[in-house]
């Protein structure tokens, strides 16, 4: 899909080589017009620092209270952000906390030194918070006491208002006409104390939130999008914090290879060490050793240390060291009775590249309800993913209510968790490409090998030859 560019031209282009000259000497800033926006857009201009000054790091409990007293005197809406320590820190849980609102200023706050930030969140009762990429930042701010009553994500808004690129940096840049740095953006953040630039870094983060918030509302509301924001905001909201995934050790990467059910308890049994010692030591699971050296070791099934340390694609930090509590895994996995499944049962389909020899009208119904999304997406000018979640359309189509109309379609989805406005859009495509499937595209036939020819050909010829042999 190709995203809808607005328009941009170099404001006054129509005027002469001369009244051009003219304006330029008198402006030395140039400026853009952008087609759907009333006032003009300056070039890029770098945003290096905070307009009030980079804060003091809240971190002391009088400290939390004046920020907690300041933001509920504020007015607007307010911009919010965290900082992890992602591939650091063990968990995800906030570094810093940033939030600006008109009237209050900026905050930085230091969460460690506290239990939670609930005074903050009160403080914020009935506030609209305006993040960027929600789902990020709301679990972590969430373990501080902290959630939002009404929302706006800055990423999903941009994301419906068809903006070819939606990270924080490259909206800002689009339609405020700011560069923002990112360059710290993977930095530890626990680090202690923050150095200066990180701090400057984080408070510009939230410096232009509200004002970004006012361009996309503008574009939304344009291309009659707005309601369809407001409903996947709420849809956040609703959903609250995810529960804890059962089974986390099966999101190892590189788990695929392995084939072998007590190669499998060896995985279990390595990466729940693992996580025990990560989460002891306070440090990434990564850190200590990679997924990879799980996988690897599991494969292996080592006796010994040194075969252990031999072992290819066996490393880390913690190798060596921790050589024996790895091995010990192992051997624990090596005599368990009760091995667990290769598989969990689910739900789901399968993989929809096999529907055409399972399910063939499945297939059918999937395929030609695929390009009608596709199309209504590039006429909305929004990616299909945000028109409606693909797997929603593969759980529909594989197994179709009893009645394929469009409302029980309508209620199929709904059912899954798909919003109104999604359902409004989407389930009369549906139910027309179910009632109405094209034939699947006939099968080539796979070219049969030379060898594997010529040994047919040669087999066809003996069993035609007349018996000599008596």
């Amino acid at each position: 899909m190709t995203p809808h560019i607005p328009e941009i031209t170099t404001a006054g282009a129509v005027q002469s080589k001369t009244a051009q000259s003219k304006a330029d000497a008198a402006d030395k800033t140039a400026h853009i017009a952008v087609d759907g926006f009333d006032s003009l857009v300056p070039e890029v201009i770098d945003l290096d620092a905070p307009r009030d000054g980079v804060p003091l790091v809240i971190e002391t409990p009088s400290g939390l209270e004046r920020c907690a007293a300041a933001l509920a005197a504020g007015h607007g809406p307010a911009g919010v952000d965290a900082e992890r320590a992602s591939g650091f820190r063990y968990g995800q849980r906030a570094f810093l906390v940033q939030i600006r609102r008109e009237g209050s200023g900026t905050w930085l706050i230091d969460p460690e030194p506290f239990e939670n930030l609930g005074i903050v969140n009160d403080a914020l009762r009935g506030v609209e918070w305006i993040l960027h990429a929600a789902s990020q930042d709301l679990p972590c701010l969430s373990e501080l006491g902290m959630w939002p009553d009404k929302l706006f994500d800055t990423e999903l808004a941009a994301r419906l208002a068809g903006l070819p690129r939606v990270g924080l940096a490259a909206v800002i840049e689009q339609l405020l006409g700011f560069g923002l740095a990112k360059e710290h953006s993977a930095a530890d953040w626990s680090t202690r104390p923050l150095p200066e630039p990180w701090l400057r870094y984080a408070a510009l983060d939230v410096e232009v939130l509200t004002e970004l918030r006012e361009e996309l509302i503008e574009l939304l509301v344009a291309d009659g999008k707005l309601d369809y924001a407001e409903q996947e905001f709420a849809a956040i909201l609703e959903a609250g914090q995810a529960p804890p995934r059962v089974d986390p050790w099966r999101k190892t990467s590189g788990l695929h290879q392995i084939r072998d059910r007590r190669q499998l308890a060896a995985v279990r049994e390595l990466w729940l060490e693992r996580d025990s010692l990560a989460q002891k030591r306070d440090v990434a699971p990564g850190r200590l050793i990679p997924d990879s050296a799980l996988v690897a070791a599991a494969k292996a099934m080592p006796t010994t240390v040194p075969q252990l340390l031999g072992t290819k694609g066996f490393h880390g930090r913690a190798a060596q060291r921790e050589a024996p509590r790895w091995l010990r895994c192992i051997s624990t996995a090596r005599t368990l009775e009760e091995l667990p499944p290769l598989h969990l049962p689910t739900n789901a389909p399968p993989p929809p590249r096999v529907w055409a020899d399972r399910d063939p009208e499945a297939a059918a119904r999937l395929a030609t309800a695929r390009p009608l999304l596709q199309a209504k997406a590039e006429e909305l000018n929004m990616p299909v993913e945000n028109l409606l979640t693909p797997d929603y359309l593969r759980r529909v189509s594989w197994r179709p209510p009893l009645e394929p109309s469009e409302e029980g379609i309508a209620e199929e989805l709904a059912n899954l968790g798909a919003r109104q406005w999604q359902i409004e859009l989407v389930a009369p495509l549906i139910a027309e490409a179910f009632l109405n499937p094209q034939p699947l595209p006939a099968k080539e036939a796979k070219p049969v090998p030379a060898a594997a020819a010529a040994a047919t050909a040669a087999a066809a010829t003996a069993g035609a030859s007349p018996d000599t042999a008596h």
